[in-house]
């Protein structure tokens, strides 16, 4: 056989011997800072851990951020693969299928460090005034509490200074998101206040996969293993610190 021809041969058999590449993943979320922003380090945490779980199970992927309506809309009619960051909820199994979890999300009141509050049942605080982001879900059973003094404000920010400024007596947040907001308040916001031991409410974070993508359950697995692997690595915890969490 003449030399090229063996060449173009040996080229074949090495690209035949060679697995195919995993498919490209258009992955979605709106901004949630610290979890999902496409201006942090990242794309944010979340998206950090996500996209470097797949990466190790095989798929490179590409992170767009629109606003969750239109996030969740894409992946019920496949134009993304992967939403980051989903809570469980039976009604989206119909558009894609869910990972384990991946991080807990930990919702906590937040009070003044002088003011002797307690919590333990939502009937304690129906006398405080509670200020809250407009539009948020917080809870099922907070969200529907009538007699809870509900202020409603723009965001995080100003309900925790008006926290610090007593004009409210509470706030309510995720966890891993009021310490990276407070992180950029000042020390005399940041000092007043303090968590309430007892979260409101605990949930965990998800991504979740196009039903359209005919090897959704084959990049769940993937997932959830690389997800088992960093934890046991360290590599998990090394991203959490790297984002200061």
């Amino acid at each position: 056989m003449p030399r090229f021809a063996r060449a173009v041969a040996l080229i074949g058999v090495l690209l035949l011997s060679q697995p195919a590449l995993a498919q490209r993943l258009r992955l979605v979320a709106d901004a949630w800072p610290p979890f999902t922003d496409a201006t942090l380090v990242n794309g944010g945490l979340a998206t950090d851990i996500v996209s470097t779980a797949l990466a190790r199970a095989g798929y490179a992927s590409d992170f767009e951020q629109v606003p969750w309506a239109r996030a969740l809309m894409g992946v019920g009619d496949g134009r993304y693969d992967v939403l980051v960051n989903a809570w469980f909820d039976d009604a989206r199994t119909q558009l894609g299928q869910f990972s384990g979890e991946y991080l807990l999300n930990r919702v906590r009141f937040i009070k003044r460090r002088d003011d002797p509050i307690e919590f333990q049942n939502l009937q304690q605080l129906h006398e405080y005034p509670i200020a809250v982001v407009r539009g948020y879900v917080y809870s099922p059973p907070f969200d529907a509490d009538t007699q809870l003094q509900k202020v409603p404000v723009h965001s995080f920010a100003m309900a925790v200074r008006m926290l610090a400024a007593q004009r409210v007596r509470l706030t309510v947040e995720d966890e891993y998101v009021a310490r990276y907001y407070l992180a950029r308040e000042s020390p005399h916001v940041r000092n007043a206040v303090e968590f309430l031991p007892k979260p409101l409410s605990e949930n965990s974070l998800h991504i979740l996969v196009s039903l359209k993508n005919p090897e959704h359950a084959q990049i769940v697995a993937g997932f959830d293993r690389e997800i088992g692997r960093m934890k046991a690595d360290g590599s998990y915890a090394r991203l959490l610190k790297q984002h200061g969490l």
